[in-house]
Formats: structure tokens, sequence, C-alpha cells
């Protein structure tokens, strides 16, 4: 597909969708969204594509909601479609079934935050800043963060990133438990890929399941979750993965999983 907005690409069993309006600092618009949802299914679609990478063009990861966009003239519907196409993303990014690396390259504010913290897995540059602006402007957050945040890094430290409204850099986000990893700018990319290209050689089926059960895990019961768990097991074991992954392991090598 060719989109106007994001790049979509794909190597080595990943695919990459780069927010592509760097002039603006790949602050969202409604194509956006409805264009990222487009290269989210293909993705999915793509049996190959066993990761997926977001991140931005040039100097920000995406600065949120693009102020030209609301001007005067749209309609209360209009308004509502387009918060409605970040909640289907952010939700889209929860529920994919393959995992998702937010590889956040430079400002990552409101909806850019909060579809950042809808991926599975959060890469900061040392230079990256994530914030949540909008208690602060007179705005209110979308994308699910009110439900994910507190699970991230809690309640109380969830409050204060809300209602402070403050951009934390790289560090301080591993720190607290909202980032996964904090590269180098110089090697940020080539690192987010590393790490990306190390869960795509895990087994497709098992992760899927894992990512579900995990996300959905605090909607659940303990009973609930140890049957799904054993419904989970006895299906992999049906899968030619599951006696890769037996081989390898008594072969004392690397397991090649394909899905299958």
């Amino acid at each position: 597909m060719t989109y106007q907005t994001v790049i979509y690409q794909k190597t080595a069993g990943i695919a990459e969708i780069h927010f592509n309006r760097p002039e603006r600092l790949n602050a969202v618009t409604q194509v956006l969204y409805d264009e990222l949802n487009a290269a989210l299914n293909q993705a999915e679609a793509d049996n190959d594509a066993r990761v997926i990478i977001l991140t931005g063009q040039g100097r920000a990861f995406c600065v949120g909601a693009d102020l030209k966009e609301h001007k005067e003239g749209r309609t209360a519907f209009d308004r509502r479609q387009y918060l409605q196409g970040q909640q289907i993303v952010c939700k889209r990014l929860m529920t994919l079934s393959k995992p998702v690396v937010a590889a956040v390259n430079g400002y990552a504010l409101g909806a850019g935050a909060e579809i950042a913290m809808a991926c599975d897995f959060i890469m900061m540059s040392e230079s990256a800043q994530i914030g949540l602006p909008e208690v602060s402007i007179g705005n209110f957050l979308g994308g699910g963060v009110t439900w994910l945040l507190p699970r991230l890094v809690g309640l109380a430290k969830a409050r204060e990133l809300v209602f402070l409204g403050e951009r934390i850099p790289g560090k301080e986000a591993v720190r607290i438990g909202l980032a996964n990893r904090c590269f180098s700018d110089d090697t940020f990319l080539d690192e987010a890929r590393a790490f990306a290209g190390q869960v795509a050689g895990k087994a497709p089926f098992s992760m899927a399941l894992a990512k579900r059960h995990l996300t959905l895990a605090a909607e659940t019961t303990l009973d609930a979750a140890m049957i799904a768990e054993l419904e989970g097991m006895m299906f992999v074991g049906t899968t030619k993965d599951w006696q890769e992954g037996v081989d390898a392991f008594a072969q004392k090598r690397a397991p090649v999983f394909k899905g299958e």
C-alpha cells in the first residue's frame, strides 16, 4: 500500500511503521490515524512480520494532536470521529496478535505518549521525553491510558504524571517502569531493532497467547487465568513450533520457529 503520513517497511521479520510528518513533529491527524491502523492491519496479515516497531521520522516520535486540524467549522461529530480514531488505534495496538515496540526517538507527548504506552515495549533514546500534558491544558486523556498507566507505574505515580503533566526523560521512564530500555542517541534505532529482533525469534503462537493474557489479566480471576493457561498450553502443544522447541532444546541449538 501507498501511505501519505506513515512509512511502512519490513526487514528480517520486523515490520517498521514510521510516522512521517516530520515538518509537524509527527503530530496526529485523522489521516494519520487511518493510515496507522491500515499499516497495523498490513503487518498483522503478513506472516513474515513477527514483531512491529513504531517510530517517528525527524526530531519527534509524535507530539500529539495537530492543533491546525482543530480549526473552526468542525462539527461535534467530526471532533468525536477524530478522537475515536485514537481510541481505535490504541486498542488495536494492545489487542494486536503481534508484539509492538515503540521506539521513542524524540518527543512523545499527549496522544503520542498514549500511543507509545499502548505498545508492548517502550524503547527511548537518551534525549527523548515522554509526557501527558492534557490536564495542564484543559484537555483529557485518551487511548485507554487511565486504565493502562496505573498498571505500568502504580496509581500514585500515574496521578503524578497525569496531574503535573511533566515530561519524563528516557532514563527516568525506565526507572519508574514506564519504559523498558534507554539507549544512546547515536545507536538508538539499531539497538531498538536488535531488541525487536530478539522478540521476533520467539514462537509466534506462544507470543500471541502471552500478549493477550497479560494484557487482559486485570479483567479476569485467578481461576479463569489458570484455565486459559491450560488451554493455551494444550493448544501450542499441537503446533510444529512446539516440537521444534523441544527438539532444539534436546539438540542444544537455537530453535527456528515458523509459526506453524
